[in-house]
């Protein structure tokens, strides 16, 4: 770096002042030269590839086979998935994993194929291993799903982590989904794909690439069957994809194909194969349940960005109550409360936070703090001073501490892979909680630091604790806001045992999901963010995340009012629904907006507040299946090619199809329907399915909806909770589930099952019961009778 490069960084970096800037390029400094010594360059490398077949060793769900040049682990476990590992790698130690591996399949065994390989035969697949190491995903039926060929290592002569490259091949008709949180998505596009955790330093667009939460993580679907492959490694990589083509008349088709490439760590695999619900359950089961989060969390919240106080808290929350805008909490971001500093509150500011809490939280409000990683580096500041004391920071390959610059100014990071160190940081919460906060927003988690040049994160040599394994942040950074939402969820746990944790990350990885939710980040303001939005929803409840979102409206400027009418109307049937203000990102509150804008935010929100009962019942759901709440239209019919292609649409659940409005100007749109009876929600007309329809869409809504048969909980005018049953084609059937749960406490109640029926020209409705069925204590309410059909 020269000195026109050196005064090109100090411009661009993102803080304010002439101090913080110094500061930055400093520690800029301090970051490369300390990665020059710990991290030389690689020099020569030496190629390697698995080799022949030479022996194989017979275990429990699979066995060892050994190559001349490596081995080859395979293990079909009881759940189902199938666990490959290279070079004697196992499933454990792993992040991603809720606990142990589970238990082997005792029916699987490693057994002799054709032409000098082997393949283990489990319920759902078949996996053939070539005598060179090619590894084959089969249906039961012979089917292949995926073919992996055999991989390559470049290993550093004079020792060092060696980089790996696997390359894939899917059928020609299959279609790639997941990665996490994509912007260009749901359906990932011919490209490459980076694996490793970042803040861009600009609002979110399509086609932006890397993001806050990468994971390698694939759903491939396709008319076989669908799969989930995931290579549990979490250093720096890329995955490539391209999609297959098949051959017209008789030409060839030509396979899909997928190329992994990562700088190091082990080469171990999982896959999952069956219909998307089961892929899901399975992958839930494998690593953890969705937190469960508290009811108001499935409402209305408002982030409210930049320097605040007190009053600027109460004139939020009592413009929403003035303007019929239902509010269920207030987020107060890093800026807020002090400048960023780790769990601080300017005390002018805020002289009385609890009793601001508690005025609030009367009206139905809770209040969320936004918690950052970075500690301010002052000896005197008691969390930095409690840290140091218990060794808790990270430090580089000498020893001496990493300092960053971050919101505090110069900062010091905690290193979250080790147990000691999460309980110190979960324990830091009860200040938060005693000032009345109910739940907690981590930004800034990737780690980020500002950057002058070079990286925005800690020296890849930083040194890790990795529960005892020991390690740089290489292998550490991707898993680093997992296990800061792990400090907070079981300091939480602890803390409040009476009450159920919400943990909001904007960084993570696989498993991010047994600790809370995630959120998107900033996305650019424009209607292609509005698309961004929906593509990192549905790519990260398809990863395994079901309860994410972004800011309605996005980052950098105002919008039109038209445009953010849209985004309110597909905000409002996202998991997380947050609008946002303040002179940070540019946005005016929404009363503030205009008339149109108002009467619109309204019908939004108290349409949000009326499914609340569904959206309770959504989530009950994900916790026990992994299914996301934001469905893919094939989610149902992954064989329907038609639908595998639609990205403007999706399903809520089991019961809606919401289809956003997300051009300008557009009064109609067209939708296509997945097989069956769909009945529009408004209109109450009736749609045949498989199909596409177009539909009226004015400013003052968007399409939604109901499948026949469908048993949907609302809330009632009283604030209970009344049963919208849409009736099922004449001769059909239906039915629905409802799970109440009023309370933010752990327990988690029994569904209550409905089924709906035809007898003669009556439509029944009934609930299941201990003894039968018997009539539905709630109220009933059913639609769909007096609809005709489309014309």
């Amino acid at each position: 770096m020269d000195g026109r490069d050196l005064v090109r960084s100090v411009k661009s970096v993102g803080s304010s002042g002439a101090a913080q800037r110094l500061r930055t390029v400093a520690a800029a400094w301090r970051r490369r030269r300390a990665d020059a010594g710990a991290l030389p360059a690689r020099g020569a490398e030496r190629a390697r590839v698995p080799g022949p077949v030479r022996e194989v060793e017979p275990g429990p769900g699979g066995g060892v086979v050994r190559f001349a040049r490596s081995e080859l682990r395979v293990l079909v476990t009881a759940g189902g998935a199938v666990f490959w590992g290279w070079d004697g790698a196992g499933p454990e130690p792993s992040y991603a994993l809720a606990g142990r591996c589970p238990e082997p399949d005792p029916r699987a065994v490693l057994e002799p194929d054709k032409d000098g390989g082997w393949r283990v035969v489990a319920e759902r697949m078949t996996v053939v291993v070539s005598r060179h190491g090619a590894v084959e995903v089969c249906t039961p039926g012979g089917v292949t799903l995926r073919r992996d060929l055999p991989p390559r290592w470049w290993e550093p002569v004079g020792g060092g982590a060696g980089r790996w490259m696997q390359r894939s091949e899917v059928a020609a008709d299959a279609r790639f989904f997941g990665l996490g949180g994509r912007a260009s998505g749901p359906r990932l596009r011919d490209g490459t794909y980076r694996l490793w955790n970042s803040d861009p330093g600009r609002p979110l667009g399509a086609g932006l690439d890397p993001l806050f939460l990468t994971m390698p993580t694939q759903l491939v679907v396709a008319d076989a069957a669908t799969h989930l492959v995931f290579h549990d490694c979490s250093w720096d990589g890329t995955v490539t994809l391209r999609e297959g083509g098949e051959g017209a008349g008789s030409g060839h088709d030509r396979p899909g194909a997928c190329e992994l490439r990562m700088d190091g760590g082990p080469l171990r695999c999982w896959v999952i194969v069956g219909t998307p619900a089961r892929v899901l359950l399975g992958w839930a089961a494998l690593t953890g349940a969705p937190a469960l989060p508290p009811a108001w969390a499935l409402g209305h919240q408002h982030a409210v960005r930049g320097a605040g106080s007190e009053q600027e808290v109460r004139r939020v929350v009592s413009g929403f109550q003035e303007h019929g805008l239902p509010l269920d909490a207030v987020h107060l971001d890093g800026g807020f409360l002090d400048g960023g500093r780790a769990f601080g509150v300017d005390l002018e500011r805020f002289p009385k936070l609890a009793v601001l809490a508690e005025e609030v939280r009367r009206d139905g409000v809770r209040l969320v703090s936004a918690v950052e990683p970075a500690v301010a580096a002052e000896p005197g500041d008691a969390v930095f001073d409690g840290a140091t004391a218990l060794e808790a920071f990270v430090r580089d390959s000498s020893g001496r501490l990493v300092r960053g610059v971050a919101r505090p100014g110069e900062s010091v990071f905690p290193d979250f892979t080790h147990a000691r160190v999460r309980a110190w940081w979960g324990g830091l919460y009860a200040e938060r909680l005693g000032q009345g906060f109910a739940g907690f927003w981590h930004a800034m988690d990737e780690p980020t630091t500002f950057a002058a040049f070079g990286e925005t994160t800690l020296p890849r040599s930083a040194a890790h604790f990795l529960e005892g394994r020991g390690g740089d942040h290489r292998e550490a950074h991707n898993v680093y806001g997992l296990c800061m939402a792990r400090a907070a969820w079981e300091g939480l746990r602890e803390l409040a045992p009476e009450e159920r944790p919400f943990v909001l990350s904007r960084s993570g990885w696989a498993g991010s999901q047994r600790y809370g939710g995630a959120w998107c980040g900033d996305v650019a303001a424009g209607w292609p963010g509005l698309r961004a939005v929906l593509s990192m929803v549905m790519g990260l409840g398809l990863s395994g995340i079901p309860y994410a979102g972004t800011d309605v409206g996005g980052a950098g400027g105002q919008v039109s009012p038209e445009l953010l009418v849209r985004w309110l109307q597909l905000g409002a049937y996202l998991p997380l629904f947050r609008t946002h203000a303040g002179a940070r990102v540019g946005r005016r509150e929404l009363w503030e907006s205009g008339d149109e804008v108002l009467e619109h935010a309204r019908v939004a929100l108290v349409e949000r507040r009326r499914l609340s009962p569904y959206f309770m019942t959504v989530a009950q759901l994900a916790r026990r299946t992994g299914a996301p709440w934001v469905r893919p239209l094939w989610w149902g019919a992954p064989e329907d090619r038609a639908l595998r292609e639609c990205e403007d649409a999706f399903l809520l659940g089991d019961c809606l199809l919401v289809a956003p409005v997300l051009e300008p100007g557009a009064d109609r749109r067209a939708v296509r329907l997945p097989r069956g009876r769909w009945y529009d929600t408004v209109t109450e007309r009736v749609y045949e399915g498989p199909g596409q329809v177009l539909v009226e869409a004015p400013l003052s809504r968007v399409p939604v909806f109901a499948r026949a048969g469908a048993v949907v909980p609302v809330r009632g005018d009283d604030g209970g909770v009344e049963l919208e049953v849409w009736a099922p084609a004449p001769g059909r059937s239906g039915g629905g589930l409802l799970v109440t749960d009023t309370g933010d406490g752990g327990d988690e109640p029994e569904p209550e099952r409905y089924a709906v029926r035809w007898t003669g020209r009556r439509l029944v409705v009934e609930r299941e019961g201990e003894g039968g069925f018997e009539e539905p204590a709630r109220p009933v309410r059913v639609r769909g009778l007096g609809g005709g059909p489309a014309q």
